[in-house]
């Protein structure tokens, strides 16, 4: 068995194939906050790509974790020397297996906010880039304020010096490049969140500004935060995956990342210190995000939603199970040809219809195994952004939005917490709590659900949403996911 580190990349077998250039050759460009199984499949293996070229070798990244699981993964990875192995899962059972050698350094933030704070003041680091999740910009999921209530944000405003937050470390770094009179780095969110650099810019600005004014103004003249859509299914790596590239590869890795076959890259080129090359490996560089952002978010990232809670409440545990079910099939397509894709603007070089054959595709692919339990986590942070505007826009249009309001409805299903063969569902959320006890009124108050502002803002008081909801609602409960489907195809029609 070889143990995956530098001194060992030479005895790998050659079915895997390793970083192409001597890794002390690769200096530190950018700082990333959240590193997990996302942005190693997908920005870093981007990197890799480009420095097994001979460029971009002033690029390498430093990672930071902030929240209390991420010190695993630093004591992972440093163990490693920064490496790790990327395996695409392909539909026919092939394994495509690829060191990747693209991060130098991770920095465990809680052990030492000093440190992070000095690799981000450093005229060396030119971007730093974002996969927090939806939650970590903590805004409001209705209004879009920024929570300065935040008891970790008051925590970083009375001390600046010695932040615990995102927020307050990028801030403090900027302000000490300020001080100096060190060019600001461009801050590159490339999270699942529609206007993903306009969101970043809006609540660090905000912070910013609770903090001092004049700083919070030059940031908002001099840091660039270009909107992107990023897009590649990545699962949480699993003991199994492991034990694979062990047992196939006969390489040993702590923390080895799995994904699809596909990958996407649409980045707005709006860099204030310099950029990557990164063209050169297929990144899409264009001047508007937005029409390729709006189609993943209310194609890819709604049809998990509409396929995830039903899927789940049917009996069914992977989304690869869901998606070779024809009714589930035919339901998503009718989702995302007649509500999700008429609120789209068109997309340059896109073809729809080939995009959603190629999404259910996806989908389908069993070898990625990616577990509805994932699909459904989190979703107070996905459903008001990835689900409710598609029901908004079409409710203004007169178009259709009952298959919309039968999802939120399975949602509203599934946070009752128990399955329809009776066993417990463990709903994971930030907002778990508040959801399950209104879940708890399904049966006695049926609006209870959506009558949350915070999440739906006034939907509930809309005649055709309300009506499409209640009847799914229902439906889910005398007849069952399987039954409301065969309804919603066979003779429900618009609500």
């Amino acid at each position: 068995m070889i143990r995956l580190n530098n001194d060992n990349l030479a005895r790998l077998p050659a079915e895997v194939p390793t970083p192409g250039r001597d890794r002390r050759a690769i200096t530190a460009g950018i700082v990333h906050f959240g590193v997990g199984g996302f942005h190693r499949a997908h920005q870093a293996m981007y990197l890799d790509a480009l420095m097994n070229r001979g460029e971009a070798l002033d690029w390498g990244i430093v990672g930071v974790g902030v929240m209390p699981g991420d010190r695993r993964m630093r004591d992972a990875l440093a163990a490693q020397d920064y490496l790790y192995t990327l395996v695409v899962k392909h539909p026919d059972g092939r394994r495509e297996p690829r060191v990747i050698g693209s991060m130098v350094d991770y920095l465990f933030a809680p052990d030492d906010p000093a440190a992070v704070v000095e690799r981000l003041a450093d005229p060396a680091i030119r971007i730093v880039s974002l996969t927090v999740t939806e939650g970590g910009y903590n805004f409001h999921p209705v209004s879009g304020a920024f929570d300065l209530q935040n008891p970790d944000i008051r925590h970083d405003l009375a001390h600046p010096e010695a932040p615990h937050t995102t927020f307050g470390l990028i801030v403090e770094g900027l302000a000490r490049r300020r001080e100096h009179g060190v060019a600001p780095f461009t801050l590159m969110s490339c999270d699942n969140i529609q206007g993903n650099g306009d969101v970043a810019k809006e609540t660090f600005t905000a912070y910013a500004r609770a903090r001092d004014p004049a700083l919070a103004e030059w940031i908002e003249a001099s840091v660039a935060f270009p909107n992107a859509m990023v897009d590649r299914i990545t699962p949480v790596t699993a003991e199994s995956d492991i034990a694979e590239l062990r047992e196939r590869f006969d390489v040993e890795d702590a923390w080895p990342v799995v994904c699809e076959p596909f990958t996407q890259w649409v980045l707005e080129d709006h860099f204030v210190a310099g950029r990557p090359p990164l063209e050169a490996v297929g990144v899409q560089l264009v001047d508007d995000v937005v029409p390729y952002e709006l189609m993943k978010l209310r194609l890819l990232n709604a049809s998990h939603q509409a396929l995830t809670y039903f899927g789940y409440l049917a009996g069914y545990r992977y989304a690869h199970e869901v998606c070779r079910d024809p009714l589930f099939v035919d339901f998503l397509l009718d989702y995302m040809r007649r509500e999700g894709s008429p609120t789209l603007d068109p997309v340059p070089g896109i073809d729809l219809e080939d995009y959603r054959r190629t999404l259910i595709e996806r989908f389908a692919n069993p070898e990625v195994r990616d577990t509805l339990a994932r699909l459904c986590a989190e979703s107070s942070d996905r459903i008001p952004k990835w689900l409710v505007p598609v029901i908004r826009e079409q409710i203004d249009r007169g178009g259709e939005m009952h298959r919309s309001a039968a999802v939120v409805a399975s949602w509203a299903r599934y946070a009752e917490g128990v399955d329809e063969q009776g066993a417990p569902i463990e709903v994971v959320d930030r907002l778990r709590d508040e959801l399950m006890a209104l879940a708890a009124e399904n049966h006695t108050r049926p609006t209870a659900f959506i009558e949350n502002r915070e999440l739906f803002g006034d939907l509930a008081e809309e005649p055709r949403f309300r009506e499409a909801y209640l009847w799914a609602l229902a439906s889910l409960h005398e007849s069952g996911a399987r039954a409301t489907l065969e309804a919603l195809a066979t003779s429900r029609g618009e609500a």
